[in-house]
């Protein structure tokens, strides 16, 4: 551990013989060490605003004036990331004790034992140069985030951030919702930053990123030995983010248990850690986003309907790429830049035909799959600009014309039916004869789906398996629909 080379020190002890000896064995190490032989005389130089705040203060609690713990509170109100050592006699342990309570880093005891000062002095001084890092990387990452807005011009996507703004500076709960990488996490950022909870915590949990019970213990921690490997007390999201704000990404995913418990802390800002009994409360604000259709996904039952209705106090809806294609150059300029600075690359745009490219391509994956794209694209730029080629296989291709995909019809013509039966049975491989599955990628409704099988005659083994086990139709949508007949 190297402190500084040079740390302003404050020592406070009405002892002039002791004083001088402490500030000549701190001084040699650390050059500016100031002395103060009682409480005010040490209180004023603490609240000198004409000088830099101490990074460590060595005082006596036994002060002619005031005493230590007054020199303290002044240290902690001039600068809180001031260490204040104290030096106790024996018999004032107690008052040592109060001192720790009262923000105090460490204490020592009478009669003093120099090369003890000078090793937590140094402590003292690294814990000061730990926090002013800590600040620095803060300051830089709010930088970096206030730097990466997020970026267009488009009328459905300034009406989603103009109501952001609206509704910032209440507590009210709001649910984001938007495909996959449309920036739903940026506007959720944006919440924080825009709300007065700005100083407080900005807490993040991937709903889907963990099974139930690791999600229970993320969101409302858990007590030692609450479950198996729990050796030691764990302090959930909803206690670190009160007064702050708590991001629910992929909410849509939880377990219905955890949509109850979730449902409880919504209502009355309570819950208890997984294995504990104490009754715990959070100020958090709760900020949801979802990729789901959750009217839909209460409706199938998968999605409670009070919590939903909980959730759904202020919606947000975040339009993907394809909606505000006045977005693209604009958007993929700001990555370009971003990346060329982070990499070092001499790369400052585009071509016009990488430009049209862009354009015209469909970006499935949104905001997320452009930035990717770009990214890779200055990696492998050979000019200043990015040229068409360096974008070959990203996008997605270019966008379907109006009325579904772009089809060559052959001379002799086709059968409409049997196209259509070998689309369905396409959907269906694709996703394991999923039917739900099967009927997003065809865009219909699982109902429409379950007649077209029905009449188009598919069957699937596992739909027979389904039916001999009691039922017509298999787990998750898979099973053989009503009125298809059984595999021979």
């Amino acid at each position: 551990m190297t402190p500084p080379a040079v740390a302003r020190i404050l020592v406070v002890e009405d002892n002039d013989v002791l004083r001088r000896g402490i500030a000549r064995a701190l001084r040699e190490a650390w050059g500016e060490v100031d002395e103060a032989e009682s409480g005010p005389a040490a209180v004023t130089r603490i609240r000198d605003a004409a000088r830099e705040p101490y990074c460590a203060i060595v005082t006596d609690l036994r002060l002619p004036g005031v005493d230590g713990l007054a020199v303290l509170r002044a240290s902690r109100e001039r600068d809180p990331r001031t260490s204040v050592l104290v030096m106790t006699a024996y018999g004032s342990i107690e008052m040592a004790v109060q001192a720790i309570k009262e923000g105090a880093f460490d204490f020592v005891q009478k009669p003093l034992d120099l090369e003890q000062i000078e090793l937590r002095v140094a402590r003292c001084v690294e814990h000061w140069r730990l926090l002013g890092e800590v600040g620095e990387l803060r300051a830089e990452k709010e930088a970096r985030q206030a730097a990466d807005p997020i970026i267009g011009e488009s009328p459905a996507l300034r009406a989603a951030i103009e109501l952001a703004h609206r509704v910032a500076g209440t507590r009210s709960t709001v649910l984001v919702t938007g495909e996959t990488g449309t920036g739903k996490e940026l506007l959720a950022g944006l919440l924080h930053r825009a709300s007065p909870r700005r100083a407080g915590p900005f807490v993040k949990v991937n709903c889907a990123a963990l099974p139930e019970t690791l999600l229970e213990s993320e969101l409302f921690g858990h007590e030692r030995g609450a479950f198996t490997g729990a050796d030691r007390q764990r302090v959930g999201r909803f206690e670190q983010a009160s007064g702050g704000t708590l991001f629910l990404d992929e909410v849509g995913d939880m377990s219905p248990a955890t949509q109850a418990k979730l449902l409880r802390v919504l209502q009355d800002q309570e819950f208890h850690r997984l294995g504990g009994t104490q009754i715990l409360r959070t100020d958090a604000r709760i900020v949801a986003a979802t990729n789901q259709v959750l009217e839909t996904e209460v409706r199938s039952g998968r999605f409670r309907e009070d919590l939903f209705f909980r959730l759904d106090v202020i919606r947000i809806h975040l339009p993907p790429l394809r909606e505000r294609r006045e977005d693209l150059a604009a958007l993929a300029l700001h990555f370009c830049e971003r990346f060329a600075r982070e990499l070092g690359r001499p790369v400052s745009g585009f071509s016009e035909e990488a430009l049209e490219r862009i354009r015209t391509a469909r970006w499935p994956g949104n905001a997320r799959e452009l930035r990717n794209a770009v990214e890779r694209a200055v990696l492998l730029a050979e000019g200043s600009r990015i040229e068409a080629g360096a974008l070959d296989g990203v996008g997605g291709g270019r966008p379907q014309e109006p009325g579904g995909c772009r089809i060559e019809l052959p001379p002799e013509g086709v059968r409409l039916r049997e196209v259509e039966r070998e689309l369905v049975l396409a959907a269906l491989r694709r996703t394991g004869f999923v039917q739900k599955g099967a009927a997003a990628l065809l865009g219909v409704s699982r109902r429409k789906l379950n007649y077209m099988i029905a009449r188009m005659g598919i069957t699937h083994p596992s739909w027979r398996r389904h039916r001999g086990a009691g039922g017509a139709s298999g787990p998750s949508g898979a099973g053989r629909p009503t009125g298809a007949p059984e595999c021979p």
